[in-house]
């Protein structure tokens, strides 16, 4: 189960996160109360192992301004937050030569009708045609609001419709995730991965080292 500790903003969070077996540590440069900069995030990466993965996460349609961000940060993966742009993906792995892997966002509404399962069915169809983006993290949309809301989407009625329509995708569960509820996110989702942000902090944009823990423990478990 591959793990992704997201919404950084120090680097004693993001040392612990690889410590405790984090594969991934996020760093959040669209607008949150966790948003951080370029130049914050470069004095973070240099002290991390060179095994856990460093993901930026982007809702700029932007493609030079976010490349700017990464080389600056130091990171090598990018997730997009905004609605799948495949011109965007195209033009990110161009620059980077397909060297910084890039995670495409679907957003699950949590006050979702009957069309939202056929639009999110239809965008991982294509997103898995374009053959760049390998990963999708399906994250909660609630309102205006895409992520750091700490509400889970329906997993019983978005199941069958991830299950059906993500393959050959490597799907990350997000949205409302915590150490109490990882597990059955796993098991009735069957992801490759999770992402966790609010659920693990005790204050916006700290984590909370006995939440992280338990969180990491309870995903692994299931693995």
């Amino acid at each position: 189960m591959w793990i992704k500790i997201c919404a950084n903003t120090n680097l004693e969070d993001a040392q612990l996160a690889a410590q405790l077996g984090a594969d991934a540590v996020g760093f959040v440069f669209a607008p949150s109360k966790r948003r951080v900069t370029a130049e914050q995030v470069a004095a973070i990466t240099p002290h991390l192992p060179t095994s856990v993965e460093r993901v930026g996460v982007f809702d700029s349609l932007d493609a030079e301004e976010i490349a700017r961000a990464v080389r600056t940060a130091g990171l090598n993966a990018i997730q997009l937050h905004s609605n799948p742009d495949h011109a965007l993906a195209r033009r990110l792995h161009d620059l980077f030569h397909g060297e910084v892997k890039i995670i495409q966002t679907v957003h699950w509404k949590v006050d979702a009708d009957d069309a939202n399962s056929t639009t999110v069915a239809k965008q991982l169809r294509e997103i898995a045609s374009e053959n760049i983006a390998d990963r999708v993290l399906i994250d909660s949309k609630a309102g205006a609001a895409t992520g750091g809301t700490g509400i889970t989407f329906d997993w019983e009625q978005a199941r069958a419709t991830l299950a059906e329509n993500s393959r050959p995708l490597k799907l990350i569960v997000a949205g409302g995730l915590r150490p109490e509820n990882v597990a059955e996110a796993i098991s009735r989702l069957k992801p490759w991965g999770v992402d966790v942000a609010s659920g693990v902090e005790s204050t916006p944009g700290k984590k909370d080292p006995s939440k992280l823990a338990a969180f990491i423990n309870a995903a692994r478990s299931k693995s």
